[in-house]
């Protein structure tokens, strides 16, 4: 095996010249951002898509089978020299990602197998030189950027098919480790360097976990350099632009993003049916929104390119009810008033979108609300309800007896003046 540096079987691609000169204003406008100015579009994005994709696809079990079966490398090579995905076509991802209302996607570049779905000058494991023979990073790039859809790159540190670095995450001597960390760092460089605007850098594999010994600093820094208005995740050990709780919704005092899977596993799995159901997706996203975090989805193609029929059904949905509802999840934060009797809220602006989880009936009460409320509204229909207040008590009236959505109904609020709450304010 060869890991060190090898002669390209094909050219780097070339951007063309629009998309060189766009590049370079996105790269000049970076350089004059602010920390909050650079992460205020991702802030109003609230949900994106998550694409584990790779070698592992073909096997159907996840994406962690190289080292759950400890399948040796020579074998793992077989697999990805029948890795040839005649179904790819990243344009059809980008139109499902956007007809479900997400507003970025993250792809895995390589996964902790080492496989490169883009091509690299420093190894000889990418689809470029094995399998497809084509720089798949770069269709899905241009898939995005053709678009206008934001793109994000997943890529792990770690690389099991280095020798000696199995079993992941104990002490190595640093001549298993030091390969690994001069790749990442070479690698890192070419993603950011061939593919046009890339505007989320996702890491992960921080195995052993040490940004020391990763030089973690130095490779995030090498990355704003490279990509000014690049956002950078918590996974290779530094405080970056946001932190990544994975399957749990856990707000943060810093920007944040929850990654779920649809069933149970990252990668392809057909026989994995625990699939959430529409309801789930939709709750789960709403809760991210309304506590000022992102909702990151994965979907797991199979080893053709192909994504799940259940996935695309489920994303479709819930794209049909972001149409009506997604002005409460675009932009939301925490609202000073709430309906804890009846679901949870959020705040776009100066208007409260409650989520209503149990449907009151014909009267939706909630109290200690400190503002003058002016109108209401039922989102999914648009009927306007009538208000009544007393104090910091409110009453919605006119609703219909049963719930009108079948996944989660809001109902939008305005008032006379900033929404706020009565101190103190009981939750």
């Amino acid at each position: 095996m060869d890991t060190t540096s090898a002669a390209r079987q094909t050219p780097t691609p070339r951007r063309s010249i629009l998309t060189s000169w766009l590049f370079l204003a996105f790269t000049l406008t970076g350089f004059c951002q602010t920390p909050q100015e650079r992460i205020a579009w991702w802030q109003e994005a609230r949900f994106g898509m998550f694409i584990h994709w790779g070698v592992y696809s073909l096997e159907g079990r996840g994406e962690w089978i190289m080292y759950q079966e400890h399948i040796p490398y020579a074998e793992y090579r077989q697999i990805a020299e029948r890795f040839n995905p005649k179904g790819f076509k990243p344009a059809e991802w980008v139109a499902l990602a956007k007809k479900s209302g997400m507003k970025y996607m993250v792809l895995t570049a390589r996964h902790h197998d080492g496989y490169c779905l883009f091509d690299s000058q420093v190894s000889d494991f990418t689809s470029v030189k094995l399998g497809p023979h084509k720089d798949l990073i770069a269709e899905f790039a241009e898939a995005c950027h053709k678009a206008g859809m934001r793109l994000g790159l997943y890529y792990s540190l770690q690389d099991w098919h280095f020798p000696g670095v199995l079993p992941q995450g104990y002490p190595k001597p640093k001549e298993t480790t030091e390969p690994l960390v001069k790749q990442a760092h070479a690698q890192v460089r070419e993603l950011l360097t061939h593919y046009g605007k890339v505007d989320v850098l996702w890491f992960d594999g921080l195995a052993p976990n040490d940004p020391l010994l990763w030089r973690s600093k130095a490779l995030c820094e090498m990355a704003r350099r490279l990509q000014p208005g690049i956002l950078i995740n918590d996974r290779a050990g530094t405080t970056e632009d946001f932190v990544t709780p994975e399957n749990v919704v856990a707000a943060h005092n810093q920007p944040w993003e929850s990654c779920y899977t649809m069933n149970r596993t990252w990668g392809y799995a057909p026989y994995d049916r625990n699939y959430k159901p529409v309801n789930e997706i939709i709750r789960l996203l709403a809760s991210c929104a309304s506590q000022s975090g992102n909702f990151l989805l994965n979907v797991s193609p199979d080893g053709d390119g192909k994504i799940p029929v259940e996935q695309t059904k489920t994303l479709k949905k819930v794209g049909h009810w972001l149409q009506r509802h997604g002005e409460a999840i675009y932009g939301a934060g925490p609202s000073p008033v709430v309906a804890p009797n009846l679901g949870f809220q959020s705040r776009v602006g100066d208007k409260v979108y409650l989520f209503i989880q149990r449907w009151p009936g014909v009267t939706l009460p909630f109290a200690w609300c400190g503002s003058k409320v002016k109108s209401a509204r039922v989102l999914t229909t648009g009927q306007v309800l009538r208000v009544e207040q007393k104090d910091d008590r409110v009453w919605l009236k006119g609703l219909p007896a049963s719930p009108p959505d079948p996944y989660l109904n809001v109902v939008e609020l305005t008032f006379e003046g900033a929404p706020r709450a009565t101190n103190p304010a009981y939750q």
